[in-house]
């Protein structure tokens, strides 16, 4: 199902008329004219017809051919209520490994911007792991979750909703799963631009208020996902107070190869 926003040029509508062929594909339109990715979201899951659903930004690019079949695996548990993905920004480096509550105030995905060939804190971010949130970039979730935690929050229209969302099914007792076994490039918010009008950052700021009445409690408390002696000012799992001297780290290991020889 492709839930149509705002879409301007000849070529989508062409494109529209193409896939409609094929009875799997469905395209439906999403009326109002201000952007809300909530609103749009809960609009799809209304007119869909399947048992679980997978939000799919138009901006990302599969990189795993059974992606599905690895998500379904566990959504299916009936302790399960969402299962996220890892994403990659076009440099192949890391976009999303899951969300830290708590991280830059609000929330923060986890390693951003580490390699793709490389490995970060314990390598989390090649493991399986329960977490607090996932991106809804590319999230799978039964239908009948959305029912139960009363769909997603529109009065986040852009940024925290996943997060909100997700800390509503951890509040009903079930679990949201990180797999890094399922991979997609991220072109992050590519068709809808940068958080960089007056209009966007007033509402970016609204956001943060709604978010901070709705958890305030949560976010004192802390992610339980995640280790109280770890900085919440870097996605990378640094130790409060500490300063990574990556020189000295360099010159540890150059001893460390010669004492080896």
């Amino acid at each position: 199902m492709i839930v149509e926003n705002n879409s301007e040029t000849e070529e989508i509508f062409k494109y529209y008329e193409e896939l409609e062929k094929n009875e799997k594909i469905k395209v439906i339109k999403y009326a109002n004219k201000g952007f809300n990715y909530s609103a749009i979201i809960n609009f799809g899951v209304k007119n869909s017809s399947g048992d679980y659903i997978v939000q799919l930004n138009n901006d990302t690019e599969l990189i795993t051919k059974n992606w599905l079949e690895l998500m379904l695996g566990f959504c299916q548990r009936k302790d399960v209520g969402g299962v996220g993905v890892k994403l990659y920004y076009p440099d192949e480096t890391i976009q999303h490994a899951g969300i830290i509550v708590g991280i830059g105030g609000i929330a923060g995905n986890r390693f951003k911007s580490i390699p793709k060939s490389g490995h970060a804190y314990f390598a989390k971010e090649s493991m399986i792991e329960n977490l607090s949130s996932v991106t809804a970039a590319c999230i799978m979730n039964p239908k009948s979750v959305y029912e139960e935690v009363g769909y997603m929050n529109e009065n986040l229209a852009v940024a925290f909703n996943d997060v909100d969302f997700c800390l509503k099914i951890r509040e009903k007792g079930y679990l949201i799963i990180y797999n890094p076994f399922v991979e997609f490039i991220h072109y992050e918010s590519k068709s809808r631009g940068q958080e960089d009008t007056p209009a966007k950052i007033k509402r970016f700021q609204g956001e943060i208020q709604t978010f901070e009445k709705r958890w305030q409690n949560f976010l004192d408390e802390g992610d339980p996902y995640y280790n109280i002696n770890l900085s919440l000012d870097t996605e990378v799992y640094h130790m409060k107070n500490c300063k990574v001297n990556y020189d000295k780290d360099e010159e540890v290991k150059e001893k460390t190869r010669k004492s080896r020889k």
